[in-house]
């Protein structure tokens, strides 16, 4: 069932809500939190879709804020609201309300959407693109215990990543974390089963691709080794490569779908790994309302720290290559400069016992004569 309300103000939206339920019998109980979605026309349908079969597991209200901005002056003075209320099999397990700001109300979204919230219900955001920098500070995600966004979406991926680190506040993820969920749970279980020291770590995947720096931030923060950023053609993450103490263990996953986990010793297994769609990376979301203490401190790690890291060699580690360049540099000499061939000790020897046998022989006739 759908009610279009042009024009209108939240007041009048409730009351809709409240016929709709009626007119299908249907009351408003079994909804466990408010989903507000921020999007653009342009993203507003998938953006519901997703929400929509999420809603099969976690019975919503979702409230879609679509800020219209047009172009004209006149245009930005005129506030108006038009709304469309869903309920019943249009709004999936829950019920859904399509809001459009026109003109100034776009600057208080959180005035529209405050009176339309489930009274005490947990409230989740989710800005699927033009996420702000600074999530917990926006008018409408101060009203949420959960704030989502996706850096995958921005244009920039890997400089947003330092952004959301800066500005993280407990109850901020990132769907581009999500994504990576099997890839973290296997690698954990893969490690569990060896019981061995990790040395080095490689982890291969498409290069502006927040979910690679992601998986590799959690990996050296987690493991305290030096990380490897690899680069692929994709499709997302495809491989991870871990030097350990008992040999090399790999999770490659090359066609997106399908991967292979080989560990040293054992038989290689294929293991389902594909790549999910944003209903399901919602639906995990809104499993816990808790903040991520885990994405915290990954985030924190810092990209820039993970490229230095990867850099520097091991104490340890000093090759013959290195080890020829300090004796040329402390001989005054460039490594390109040849060295020269030095003497043969036995023939340096013998030189100067040449010279004074040849000086005895000759001083010995003389030293005959004299005696005759």
């Amino acid at each position: 069932m759908k009610i279009d309300l042009t024009g209108t103000t939240a007041g009048e939206i409730n009351k809709a809500l409240v016929r709709g339920r009626r007119a299908i019998g249907t009351p408003a109980v079994g909804m466990v939190l408010t989903l507000v979605i921020v999007t653009d026309e342009e993203n507003a349908y998938d953006s519901l879709k997703a929400a929509n079969d999420a809603s099969r597991e976690h019975p919503s209200r979702t409230l879609v804020v679509i800020k219209r901005v047009s172009r004209s002056p006149r245009d930005r003075t005129t506030s108006r609201l038009d709304a469309e209320v869903r309920v019943g099999a249009e709004a999936g397990t829950g019920e859904t309300v399509v809001l459009r700001l026109y003109g100034e109300v776009v600057d208080h979204a959180d005035s529209v959407v405050l009176p339309l919230l489930l009274p005490d219900a947990p409230v989740v955001v989710w800005w699927p693109v033009n996420a702000p920098l600074d999530p917990a500070k926006d008018p409408l995600g101060a009203l949420a215990q959960r704030r989502v966004t996706d850096t995958y979406a921005a244009e920039q991926p890997v400089r947003e990543l330092s952004a959301r680190a800066a500005a993280y506040t407990p109850g901020d993820t990132d769907l581009a974390w999500t994504r990576i969920t099997p890839w973290r749970s296997m690698l954990a279980a893969a490690l569990d089963q060896v019981g061995c020291e990790v040395k080095a770590v490689e982890v291969e995947g498409e290069e502006f691709n927040p979910s690679c720096e992601l998986l590799a931030m959690w990996l050296a923060d987690r493991l305290d080794v030096p990380v490897k950023r690899a680069l692929s053609s994709g499709p997302g993450l495809t491989a991870v490569r871990m030097d350990t103490s008992r040999g090399p263990i790999v999770l490659d996953r090359a066609d997106g779908s399908l991967a292979t986990l080989s560990i040293e010793g054992q038989p290689a297994r294929a293991v389902a790994l594909k790549r999910r769609d944003t209903a399901e990376l919602i639906a995990e979301e809104l499993r816990r309302l808790d903040p991520d203490d885990t994405y915290a401190s990954a985030l924190r790690y810092g990209v820039e720290r993970l490229k230095t890291a990867a850099r520097q060699p091991a104490a340890d580690e000093t090759t013959a290559d290195e080890t020829t360049a300090d004796g040329a540099a402390a001989d005054g000499r460039g490594t390109d400069e040849p060295a020269a061939e030095p003497e043969p000790v036995e023939e340096a020897a013998k030189a100067p016992a040449k010279k004074a046998a040849a000086k005895t022989a000759k001083k010995a006739p003389a030293r005959k004569a004299t005696a005759k």
